[in-house]
């Protein structure tokens, strides 16, 4: 028998742990915890003085269509615009270097969730080489000295599966339950308006949202209406009132993107192919104050 160690193209997740999704304690830790890493104010009024809100939108889009083409792990999205947002609440920085900051938050988020994680020279393609890789290496020890070496943050997709396993869902709709919670999760994290709200409310809000979206209140009387609010509330010990107004803004904020994603798209269908030709490598951030 030989004992040979093959490559293989296909990389191996890991499974959630059901001991640890099963332990109150560490739903109890996460939320005891999660208020740690968020910004304490919003930084456009008492910290930032060159970058506005829409700039930090425009980067946050951007970086989400870099992890989406890359594939990266459901977590680095979040947790990338988590050190973005932590550094601009303590340091005053210039409009010029936002896409080297967004560039360098997903280079360390990789680091702490992929197996392969994002390399430098492909973040500096994605800036359609506006920056160099040395200078990605040298903010990477300037964001990490501001964060205090502190990246193990708490981000929403902490709280799903903890979430999801105390609702009555069918099993063949979990997956997609999921799948809709964690695209709701990434279009909070390129609304700054929700980056103040706590984690556990941004998740819970999600799943509540991706219930009732997919229409499955309809089905299971424990989800309807009122109901599934009061539940997800007991699960992360959320005022209810706070939460159906987080799930309402997120709900509002979908309806936005789609509509906006309506008005951009070419009235011509034989330009399509173009257009899409033409931004098939999302770079063009530089210019955020246009």
């Amino acid at each position: 028998m030989e004992l040979l160690c093959c490559e293989v193209e296909a990389i191996k997740r890991a499974l959630p742990d059901p001991n640890l999704l099963s332990d109150q304690r560490v739903l109890h830790n996460l939320l005891s915890i999660e208020e740690r890493y968020q910004p304490q104010c919003s930084y456009f009024k008492c910290v930032q003085k060159d970058i506005q809100p829409f700039m930090r939108r425009m980067v946050a889009t951007w970086m989400l269509e870099v992890c989406e083409e890359q594939k990266c792990e459901e977590e680095v999205f979040p947790l990338a615009v988590n050190y973005l947002d932590r550094f601009l609440a303590v340091v005053p920085t210039r409009k010029c270097h936002l896409q080297l900051l967004g560039a360098v938050c997903m280079f360390l988020a990789s680091k702490l969730k992929e197996t392969i994680p994002l390399t430098a020279d492909k973040l500096c393609i994605y800036t359609d080489n506006s920056i160099k890789s040395q200078e990605l290496l040298e903010w990477e020890l300037v964001v990490l000295g501001r964060l205090k070496w502190n990246l193990a943050a708490v981000t929403p997709h902490d709280f799903i599966e903890h979430i999801l396993r105390k609702l009555p869902l069918p099993k063949d709709k979990l997956l997609l339950v999921r799948k809709h919670s964690q695209t709701f999760i990434a279009l909070c994290a390129t609304d700054f308006n929700f980056a103040v709200y706590p984690p556990s409310m941004v998740a819970t809000g999600s799943v509540g949202a991706a219930v009732c979206g997919l229409q499955l209140d309809e089905g299971v009387s424990a989800l309807s209406g009122d109901r599934l609010t009061k539940l997800l509330a007991e699960v992360t010990n959320i005022d209810v009132d706070c939460l159906k107004a987080c799930q309402e803004q997120i709900e509002s904020v979908l309806v936005s993107s789609l509509q906006q994603e309506r008005l951009q798209q070419p009235s011509d269908p034989s330009k399509a192919s173009d257009e899409l030709d033409q931004a098939s490598t999302p770079t063009d951030v530089r210019d955020v104050d246009l």
